[in-house]
């Protein structure tokens, strides 16, 4: 008898987004609006604060919920986060995340 170790339950139609968030992204309180459009999405992951004052956000859902999603954290018409650039690199779910957390 072979064992084959679990991988990771990946829902059906669901993807994954890695996204570096570039601006006035760090000490504005970015990290908790992203954590409120992912809870408005309805999409699981993270947001983390990078060394170069850069925030990265990893994010799985349905593909309508992803793109309502990097449309929110962009920030549109904020008056404290601006978000000069969003590089979104798209990779496939892996169904880790339950929910949607700040990481340190």
């Amino acid at each position: 008898m072979f064992y084959v170790p679990a991988l990771p339950f990946t829902p059906t139609g669901m993807e994954r987004i890695t996204a570096i968030a570039y601006g006035r992204v760090q000490g504005v309180g970015y990290r908790y609006y992203v954590s409120g459009c992912a809870r408005g999405t309805g999409v699981d992951g993270y947001v983390k604060n990078l060394p170069d004052g850069s925030v990265m956000v990893v994010a799985e859902g349905s593909r309508e919920a992803l793109d309502a999603f990097t449309g929110l954290i962009r920030a549109p018409g904020d008056m404290v986060i601006s978000v000069r650039d969003l590089v979104v690199t798209p990779g496939e779910a892996t169904g880790e995340f339950r929910g949607f957390g700040v990481r340190w």
